[in-house]
């Protein structure tokens, strides 16, 4: 339960989410504790509630097999935290369903002195939630009515009708789904339960459906230049039209990552539609050669396949921003959506308005996404390209924060010495547009690797409110918290980090090392074969990927297979020698997972001579490492290679 509320008002209206375990009662009594502890641990990591617990705004009531957390501020915030939770257990095995109402509830104190509540309201959420399978949100008719009056909010809703509970009474039920939480099927307590008597009127028309819900997926254009080096732009035209259509509160948009998800393959425009629940699919090609672009786009209605809009655009490349205007604008109309002032600015507004400096950028940003952080010669050609950028538009935030991300992985991934580890440039990055939150981001990890932990706090919690869907601010996060040992709160952001970026291992393997701390088997089980499965995805591509191969080897030595988990450390030894990612991952597998001291230790000897600072602040909390904490060689090692740093 939440510190104390003392309150002088008895009976109070708040907002209450109730949430429990699908199956609790059929798991062992062991198997139900990590149960409530993992779910535990992915609500402490919802922004919504960490904020109402700062704000002493929030009482957790533990119900057994769940909770009912009580908000007090708006309505908003329950279902707000409800698909923050959601979205953390997108893609796991832990089933919780959800039911948020709005009703009085009194505060009263228990045997132990301690604040606790009791009311109807609670009563009523429990209800609603009872009426849901594994995955729903659902929400009681006056939850809904407050959110129809906002239109973010609207295109979520949907009129379930009454469903009778206990002692017969009957409830008003609205499912509550976005394409990356909730669930979208009907609960099996719903068929056959008529709606509520209202006066009849004529069925709504298709087109009036889905002028009510407007929603898009933008697949990824087609790179059609002929040179598959030129991806890197028609994925980033496509991941522009996704953020500036994003901005529309109107306009339900999938996102960039589960849009993604469809590169590179033939897609039948009915089956995304179907698949995602849009009712409509944005698909184009892009050509760039010679100073030219070429973008083709159309917009089709899924329902009779038919086209809405479509157009050809041959312009000079430095017309790609009055492109992506147009195309908005143009999505925007066929669609019959209304732009408010504020919004027609937002996507008119561009990072720079100068092409080479926006290619540049592209170039560096696909450059970053397809490899990894402790490559010096990658790092440097993102460094050389943003550079560039920045020579020819010094006013590109977006620039100046990728430098700085760049500059932080060489000084303290690489162990590159001399600069400032890219602090000037995302801090000038934040001069120019204050809330870039990947900015904040990086900062927050300068900061983090420096032991600055109250001022990195800080520059974190500001990037999580500017977007708490970033990839890089989830990731920045996560090692945070994890470096000040809030492994729990580390574990929910790279578990978030997991779901946003399809091909990131690194996540499912820090989540392996969490887990096996907290002494979560299953848990660990479920990370291993995550990190196995997009590895072995990733060596499918690059079988010399060091990295890939560093943490294949900890999930086969999880999973049980310690020979297979040997034979691949000896055979990325061979490939990539030289690569400290790997090499420490190495040591964790023996320390870990394969109870040989001696191995990790004498793996550890030759490369800590060399290994960089952001390496060896990770080794002194890291727990893989614990069951050679003690052993005199390793802190030997660890202290000699800290007066190596400090005269460095």
């Amino acid at each position: 339960m939440a510190a104390d509320i003392k309150r002088e008002v008895k009976l109070e209206i708040v907002h209450v989410l109730f949430l429990d375990i699908v199956g609790y009662s059929k798991a062992l009594t062991d198997e139900q504790q990590e149960l409530i502890d993992w779910l535990n641990q992915v609500v402490r990591g919802s922004k919504e509630f960490r904020n109402a617990a700062s704000a002493d705004r929030l009482i957790k009531i533990p119900t057994g097999d769940g909770m009912a957390l009580i908000f007090y501020d708006s309505p908003e915030q329950p279902v707000n935290c409800a698909v923050e939770i959601s979205r953390a257990l997108k893609n796991s095995s832990l089933p919780v369903r959800m039911g948020v109402h709005s009703g009085p509830v009194s505060a009263v104190t228990d045997l132990n002195d301690r604040t606790n509540a009791a009311g109807v309201g609670i009563n009523i959420a429990q209800r609603v939630m009872d009426c849901g399978d594994t995955g729903h949100i659902l929400l009681s008719k006056r939850v809904a009515e407050d959110l129809q009056q906002y239109s973010r909010w609207r295109p979520h809703l949907h009129d379930l009708g009454e469903v009778e509970v206990k002692h017969g009474e009957r409830v008003h039920v609205f499912n509550f789904y976005t394409d990356e939480a909730g669930n979208s099927e009907p609960p099996k307590k719903v068929p056959g339960v008529k709606p509520p008597s209202r006066p009849p009127t004529a069925p709504p028309t298709k087109s009036a459906a889905k002028a009510q819900r407007p929603s898009i997926c933008v697949l990824p254009f087609a790179n059609m230049s002929g040179d598959p080096e030129q991806e890197y732009f028609s994925d980033g035209i496509s991941e522009d039209i996704i953020t500036d259509l994003s901005k529309i509160s109107a306009l339900h948009v999938v996102s960039r990552n589960t849009a993604f998800t469809f590169k590179g393959k033939a897609v039948d425009v009915g089956q995304v539609a179907s698949q995602l629940k849009v009712n409509h699919v944005l698909e184009g090609s892009v050509r760039k050669a010679a100073g030219r672009v070429r973008i083709t786009a159309q917009l089709i209605d899924p329902s009779n396949d038919s086209h809405l809009w479509a157009e050809r655009y041959d312009r000079d490349l430095k017309d790609i921003f009055a492109i992506q205007d147009e195309i908005s604008h143009a999505i925007v109309d066929a669609l019959k959506v209304k732009l408010l002032p504020e919004e027609k600015k937002a996507i008119e507004q561009h990072g720079t308005e100068n092409v080479d400096a926006y290619n540049l950028f592209l170039m560096a940003r696909q450059t970053y996404a397809s490899g990894y952080e402790g490559d010096p010669r990658r790092l440097d050609t993102i460094n050389r390209m943003c550079r560039r950028a920045v020579e020819i538009d010094p006013n590109y935030a977006d620039a100046w924060a990728l430098i700085a991300l760049a500059e932080t992985a060489l000084r303290w991934r690489v162990g590159r010495q001399g600069g400032d580890g890219g602090l000037a440039a995302a801090e000038r990055a934040l001069v120019l547009n204050p809330d870039l939150a990947e900015a904040h981001a990086v900062k927050a990890r300068i900061l983090c690797e420096e032991t600055r932990f109250d001022e990195a706090d800080r520059e974190i919690e500001i990037a999580l409110r500017l977007d708490p869907e970033s990839y890089q601010v989830n990731r920045s996060a996560a090692l945070l918290r994890f470096r000040e040992n809030q492994i729990e709160e580390a574990a929910a952001h790279w578990e978030k980090a997991m779901t946003l970026e399809e091909d990131d291992f690194g996540s499912a393997g820090m989540l392996i090392t969490i887990y096996a701390a907290l002494g979560k088997h299953d848990a660990v089980q479920r990370a291993a074969k995550i990190a196995l499965e997009r590895c072995e995805k990733i060596l499918a591509r690059d079988s010399s990927n060091g990295s890939a191969l560093g943490h294949s080897s900890v999930a086969l030595a999880v999973l049980g297979q310690h020979e297979r988990a040997k034979e691949v450390m000896e055979r990325a030894l061979l490939v990539d020698p030289d690569n400290v990612t790997m090499r420490y991952n190495f040591v964790c597998t023996f320390a870990r997972h394969l109870h040989d001291k001696d191995a990790a230790l004498e793996t550890l000897r030759p490369m800590i001579d060399d290994m960089p600072a952001g390496w060896i602040n990770h080794a002194k909390v890291d727990p893989d490492l614990d069951s050679i904490r003690d052993d005199p060689r390793f802190t030997e090692m660890l202290a000699a290679a800290e007066e190596r740093l400090k005269k460095s």
